[in-house]
């Protein structure tokens, strides 16, 4: 099978060290990748309607530039997160795409 045929890939890297690396197909979310492939950790409790920050998640510096920008809900929303940081996004926000093909994405502690 030819690269072009796959679907995109994203990495969740886990608190705890594990890495793993999952086809989200594209037009999904990166929010709905984790939890249709059972990531601890995205927790998705609104099922992505950007009204928690239960799918809060730290996008590897390399990355941000290339993510659309973050809309003023979603902005709000993180304030709620915990341990918000600079390189903080909500997953369901983030559209997948062949562009974001290898994206790396550090999940946050959601616990509610």
């Amino acid at each position: 099978m030819l690269r072009d045929e796959l679907m995109p890939r994203v990495i969740y890297l886990q608190s705890d060290g594990s890495r793993l690396e999952v086809e989200v197909e594209a037009g999904f979310t990166v929010m709905e990748g984790a939890v249709n492939n059972d990531i601890d950790g995205i927790i998705a409790e609104c099922g992505g309607a950007c009204a928690c920050a239960t799918c809060h998640a730290y996008i590897a510096e390399d990355w941000l530039d290339r993510l659309p920008p973050m809309e003023d809900m979603e902005d709000s929303m993180l304030d709620s997160a915990w341990e918000r940081r600079d390189n903080s996004r909500l997953t369901c926000q983030i559209e997948v795409t062949d562009a974001l093909d290898g994206l790396v994405v550090h999940v946050a502690e959601n616990e509610n």
